[in-house]
């Protein structure tokens, strides 16, 4: 039976508080904007990590894989601050990524909406008549 909260999970999330921190202190390229780290997925080897990032004010994606391409450019460097915060035998390579569920939700959420308020529409325009039931009573 698997443990309900894993080693690995504990890592992720204690990494993810201090990619946060290190990468609003430390990163001072201006390509890099204002970068929210939404997941940690640890191997279960502890030796790779898949960090998921999405970044604020920034929806074309050229300006978004070059916020990617420097922090996995800066991943050694990071790596080597997280090992002096974290008391870790070996820290984990770091591997970022985009996270596009966060883009995604707030499309399906504005396509909702949109036929929610569509549906208010229809029933707004319906005469009175066509409100009552069948056998006419109210």
């Amino acid at each position: 039976m698997a443990k309900e909260y894993s080693r690995t999970q504990r890592i992720g999330d204690q990494m993810q508080r201090e990619l946060a921190q290190l990468i609003r202190r430390e990163v001072k390229d201006p390509r890099v904007g204002l970068v929210t780290i939404t997941a940690v997925d640890v191997s279960r080897d502890v030796g790779h990590a898949k960090i998921f990032i999405t970044v604020m004010g920034q929806d074309n994606p050229e300006d978004i894989a070059q916020s990617i391409k420097v922090l996995n450019a800066a991943a050694g460097f990071l790596r080597m601050q997280l090992a002096r915060e974290m008391k870790l035998r070996s820290v984990p390579q770091l591997h970022f990524h985009y996270d596009e569920s966060v883009v995604r939700g707030a499309h399906l959420s504005a396509l909702i909406e949109r036929a929610v308020a569509e549906d208010n529409q229809h029933v707004d325009g319906a005469a009175p008549e066509d409100t009552l039931p069948e056998d006419g009573r109210e």
